[in-house]
């Protein structure tokens, strides 16, 4: 049986929430491995909407055991009502696993979010001010707090007596905001350990012992390539890496245990806050793709901005992933346009980029090169099967394909939970 690793191929918000569900189906773990409640999953089931921030979409499935890796930040208020609200909807949340050593998102983290983002005035990031950031600064300078230490309440103590050692300091020297107190925290946070206790476990020995047993694994990560700390577009991105190698260092599998990777492309593209977007469209048809596609963040509410769909990053996404088949999602929002556009090359200053430019300036001054393709004004939202989709809908696919060197092996037709076309590598 496969281990599966699914990645956001753009700038996040691609549908991986849905692509995670309908494998699921066949899956007995799947694993979040990154991110925090910065980033949320979406799925359709029937009459139900189910929003997820940081349980893996997989919950949804009773033979499924969901696990929050190491390389998550959690917040743990966040994710006890999570847990309540998937009890309340007839979802048990009792086979959830979480890492001891995934990092605790402090209540000091959220403030000092808020105010650092305040403070960067027309310089900032776009971040939603859940503390994942900081969060993550305290993990690699070696102060975070873990899910481990929930359980030790003098170690835990100690440790946030440091932390506000330190984080008051900032807060009233630099932000000149209010301090922090440490008891009411200590009382909040060591609360959640009878709530957690059952379901911390050593994760990394729990997914080997699960992919010796020939179990079907899939890595669900959060955000997108784009987003990524170290290939996305820096500095507006996220505090962690979406990207496909992730998953072993988030999990702590190897990564010769992985067999394919899944990325994840809306058959446009959107992004959300701040940061370059060369296809993004200003006008009358970004505004149409916003309403048709309901392009408005999950855990936000954002209004993400959208463009055709980049070729030129894809590729990227491909490559720096290692990816071996693409998910197209929302292929059924185009059925409206006359004419589609997809992005080849850009031009910056003259100068022609085929892959994508690392400098920021280089990238702020590119303007894309597109090339355009028939549509094909057909309702394709009740198409299960690739031969009865509509030429013109066939032909877009195969030219992404072509350009990409990769199949295109799932195409999202709608939002509900079996309108997936499959299609065979």
């Amino acid at each position: 049986m496969p281990t599966t690793v699914l990645i956001g191929a753009q700038w996040g918000d691609e549908g991986k929430g849905k692509i995670t569900d309908h494998l699921s189906e066949t899956a007995d773990v799947v694993v979040r491995y990154q991110g925090g409640n910065n980033a949320g999953h979406t799925i359709v089931v029937g009459d139900e909407r189910f929003a997820l921030t940081l349980i893996p979409s997989g919950v949804l499935y009773p033979q499924v055991t969901p696990v929050i890796g190491n390389g998550c930040v959690i917040d743990p208020s966040v994710l006890v009502d999570e847990m309540a609200e998937l009890d309340s909807r007839r979802i048990d949340p009792g086979r959830l696993q979480i890492s001891a050593n995934a990092h605790l998102i402090m209540p000091y983290h959220r403030k000092l979010d808020a105010v650092m983002e305040r403070f960067l005035g027309r310089q900032q990031i776009g971040t939603t001010k859940r503390g994942i950031g900081p969060a993550y600064m305290d993990k690699y300078s070696r102060h975070g707090i873990r899910v481990q230490d929930l359980f030790d309440p003098k170690i835990f103590r100690e440790k946030l007596e440091i932390a506000l050692k330190d984080k008051n300091k900032i807060l009233t020297k630099v932000y000149n905001s209010l301090p922090m107190d440490a008891e009411p925290i200590a009382e909040q946070y060591l609360g959640y350990a009878d709530k957690l206790r059952a379901h911390v476990t050593d994760t990394s020995l729990l997914l080997f012992e699960a992919h010796q047993a020939g179990k079907q694994i899939i890595f669900e990560g959060a955000q997108g390539t784009l987003l990524d700390i170290d290939h996305g577009t820096y500095p507006f991105v996220t505090s962690s890496n979406p990207t496909a190698g992730g998953a072993t260092t988030g999990s702590g599998i190897g990564p010769k245990a992985i067999d394919r990777v899944i990325g994840v492309a809306k058959a446009y593209i959107t992004r959300v806050g701040t940061g370059p977007f060369p296809t993004e469209l200003h006008d009358e048809i970004g505004a149409r793709m916003v309403e048709l596609g309901g392009e408005f963040g999950t855990v936000t509410g954002r209004r993400r901005r959208c463009g055709w769909l980049d070729l030129v990053a894809l590729r990227y996404a491909t490559r720096v992933n290692g990816l071996t088949e693409v998910a197209m999602t929302k292929l059924d929002i185009l059925s409206s346009f006359e004419t589609l556009k997809v992005a080849v090359a850009y031009d910056s200053l003259g100068e022609r980029f085929e892959e994508f430019p690392r400098q920021q300036r280089v990238l702020y001054n590119c303007h894309p090169v597109y090339e355009e393709l028939p549509g094909w004004n057909t309702d394709i939202s009740e198409v299960r099967e690739y031969g009865d989709l509509p030429e013109q809908a066939k032909q877009y696919i195969e030219y992404v394909e072509k350009a990409i060197g990769i199949p295109v092996t799932m195409i999202g037709v709608g939002p509900a939970r079996d309108a997936t076309v499959m299609r065979t590598a």
